[in-house]
């Protein structure tokens, strides 16, 4: 029993570790979403591309291994993009007031 609490304890410390990574990785989407989003304005282009969220959850499908579904994977990413579309609403309104 003392083992598997070790391998526990050990499969916590890989995922904390991961999750630092997750974050960073996502931190830096966000930023290159932003970025996007600021070009978009000045071309006068739309923040919100349907087609455009289609490829990205298309694309990621293609390289995930599993255990996660496609679909659990689907619903993760549309999160991560209504999350960098609010950023990038966020960020061009404080833009746009200051």
């Amino acid at each position: 029993m003392k083992s598997e609490l070790k391998k526990i304890d050990g499969l916590r410390q890989k995922i904390d570790a991961y999750d630092r990574q997750i974050v960073e990785l996502l931190n830096k989407r966000a930023q290159c979403a932003d970025s996007i989003g600021v070009i978009k304005r000045r071309l006068g282009f739309p923040v919100y591309v349907p087609s455009r969220e289609e490829q990205v959850i298309a694309h990621v499908q293609t390289f995930n291994p599993g255990p996660l579904s496609a679909d659990a994977i689907s619903r993760l990413y549309e999160r991560i993009i209504d999350e960098s579309r609010r950023l990038e609403q966020e960020n061009f309104q404080k833009r746009n007031t200051t």
